[in-house]
């Protein structure tokens, strides 16, 4: 039995039957030899997308947003930074389908996180143009998603717990069913919650021993491991290498961002925001987004995390935003649902996972 089943799994002093150990990664996800591009007879021709492609799959990933109803839209910074991330194999790992004309009408990517140790995880996305729905490509995709996703696990040479994951928003439940019909199951839940800054704000509780300060370049590696400890009892989490710490922050708001430290300069706790102006007129409403709060478990209890959130939401209204807001994971260990819930949040908007556990 390899060291990480011994971790995950029950032993006989528990009082149950241990589980046999896992067949070897490349063995379970059973990737095929060869992955073609969807069929001719869809009526598009297809290729990898490249960093040159951001503005058009802008375009088309926003077309599929308003047609979805989503209550965001994708920009063009975001796109170039995901296409450019170091790890990503854009000829291997993504799909474009283009028109007689040119134009973009589907695409398919397959991301994956270096930082994955106790399991290793595929994350596949895409999408169709609302006048190309209907004819089967989205199907074709999944169907090309979950494929190159098996060769992905494959690959990694982890001989850990696999898995192949769409986040899917629920206000497009046609997206679900192409999902499910290829075999992926609902496994976590998620919402989306805001609360109006016009209320009155709670304040940012004294704390013996930890005082709360802006975020700064020279803490963020400090945050960065604060983050992994964390999240290291939350379902799903993974370890964030350096490098995708440093990712996907186009909308990062620095000023928007705080660090709980101790008197020893320790780093406890977290809140680090983005500021989505994109997002403001589709919603109705200026914003500040919590993208990540996190209180190392020692520390939890002692009132840091409201201490954090009370911060970000001062900050964010000393900017004249409206509303904050944050997302969270509906099962989250830490009772974060029932905090924010007591801060004055409500669910506006959810989200689910689909996947395939291999």
């Amino acid at each position: 039995m390899s060291e990480t089943t011994d971790v995950v799994t029950p032993t006989a002093r528990d009082g149950a039957v241990p589980a046999p150990p896992l067949a070897p990664v490349a063995e379970r996800a059973a990737p095929p030899a060869v992955l073609a591009a969807p069929p001719a007879d869809l009526g598009l021709t297809w290729r990898p997308l490249t960093v040159d492609d951001a503005a058009d799959l802008t375009a088309l990933v926003q077309l599929v947003e308003e047609a979805d109803g989503q209550p965001f839209r994708t920009s063009t910074e975001e796109v170039v930074e995901e296409l450019s991330a170091q790890w990503r194999d854009l000829p291997r790992d993504t799909l474009v389908g283009l028109d007689g004309t040119g134009a973009m009408r589907a695409w398919a990517q397959v991301d994956t996180a270096p930082g994955d140790t106790n399991l290793v995880r595929a994350f596949v996305s895409g999408g169709v143009h609302p006048l190309w729905r209907g004819r089967g490509v989205g199907r074709a995709l999944v169907a090309w998603l979950e494929g190159r996703a098996r060769q992905v696990l494959a690959a990694s040479g982890k001989d850990v717990p696999a898995r192949i994951a769409a986040y899917l928003e629920d206000s497009a439940p046609a997206s679900a069913r192409v999902y499910e019909a290829a075999g992926f199951t609902p496994i976590r839940y998620y919402t989306e919650m805001r609360r109006s800054l016009r209320a009155d704000l709670p304040d940012v509780p004294a704390i013996d021993g930890v005082r709360v300060v802006p975020w700064s370049p020279e803490l963020d590696d400090a945050v960065r491991l604060a983050h992994n400890a964390a999240f290291a009892d939350h379902w799903g989490s993974e370890p964030r290498t350096a490098e995708q710490w440093r990712a996907n922050r186009a909308m990062f708001a620095p000023a928007w961002s705080v660090v709980a430290l101790t008197d020893d300069d320790e780093v406890v706790g977290y809140a680090t925001s983005g500021r989505y102006e994109h997002d403001w007129e589709v919603a109705g409403y200026s914003s500040g987004y919590t993208e990540l709060l996190g209180v190392r478990r020692e520390w939890r209890g002692r009132g840091v995390a409201v201490a954090l959130l009370a911060a970000v939401m001062r900050a964010y209204a000393a900017d004249g935003v409206e509303y904050a807001e944050l997302g969270v994971d509906t099962a989250n260990p830490s009772g974060a649902h029932g905090l924010y819930a007591r801060l004055g949040y409500e669910v506006v908007h959810s989200s689910t996972m689909w996947s395939i556990e291999l």
